[in-house]
């Protein structure tokens, strides 16, 4: 039995073109957790990802220390 998806406030990156139409989406799971999901904007419901906050919270940091940079140079 799948697990069904909780609330969340979901958002779009203000760079992401076509209206956020080919980007991905993350927002809080409202339930006070500190958990964040992910889905593709283009197929919202498709399988979406919950992260554990420090989860989440080490991928930002590794994001604004460059971490991802080499994969995308």
């Amino acid at each position: 039995m799948s697990e069904s998806l909780p609330d969340v406030a979901w958002h779009i990156s203000t760079r992401s073109p076509d209206n956020g139409g080919n980007c991905v989406e993350a927002g809080p799971v409202l339930d006070g957790s500190g958990r964040v999901a992910v889905r593709d904007s283009k197929a919202r419901d498709a399988a979406t990802i919950i992260y554990p906050a420090d989860g989440w919270t080490a991928f930002i940091g590794g994001v604004k220390a460059g971490e991802f940079d080499a994969m995308y140079a």
